[in-house]
């Protein structure tokens, strides 16, 4: 009874896991289309991307707005799980914070047509603008405190400030092929730098 008991349920914890992968599989691939065709993309396109059914999209997703919901979120969510794992990984504090910075300038630039579509009337789309400052905020945070205390830039440097200033340098960037955001938002990073000692 006991052996069953505990097949049943690895192979419950099992399809919840292949669940999970399959739906992140899903959005990153509704990601990848909304980059290249804009959040009015066909759900067949994202289907086929997938390597799923349109049934199993609006199984998950049961309106478009749902959709780009999950999208934006799950994109959040990677851009504030990136953060730690790139203080662990990377060589200094301020190494982590510049790659993090540019894996935001990423999100920022690569959501076409997510900024109009956040202002519409959807009530679902209200609440996303506290989720993502809620997320990333913190996350900036902690990185501009490590490398403040490495001694690699200067301290009292406010996350919040600093993601809105690298969001402003990003506006227009998908639009004008002479404007380079990337650069700009490089240079702002590296006027962080603690330059006293």
């Amino acid at each position: 009874m006991k052996d069953s008991d505990e097949r049943a349920g690895h192979a419950a914890q099992s399809k919840r896991k292949d669940a999970r992968r399959n739906k992140e599989t899903l959005l990153d691939a509704a990601a990848a289309v909304f980059v290249t065709s804009g959040v009015e993309a066909p759900v067949r396109d994202i289907a086929t991307k997938a390597g799923v059914g349109l049934g199993t999209i609006y199984r998950h997703f049961p309106t478009r707005a749902d959709l780009i919901i999950a999208v934006y979120q799950h994109q959040v969510d990677a851009c504030a799980e990136a953060g730690p794992a790139l203080l662990a990984t990377s060589a200094t504090p301020y190494a982590a914070l510049a790659q993090w910075i540019d894996l935001f300038v990423d999100f920022l630039v690569t959501k076409h047509g997510l900024a109009a579509v956040l202002q519409s009337d959807n009530a679902g789309f209200d609440t996303l603008h506290t989720y993502f400052l809620d997320r990333l905020v913190p996350v900036c945070a902690h990185l501009l405190e490590a490398a403040a205390i490495s001694g690699e830039i200067r301290p009292a440097i406010d996350a919040y400030e600093l993601m809105r200033g690298v969001g402003n340098l990003c506006i227009g960037a998908d639009s004008d092929p002479r404007y380079h955001a990337r650069r700009l938002v490089e240079l702002l990073i590296a006027g962080l730098r603690d330059r006293t000692g």
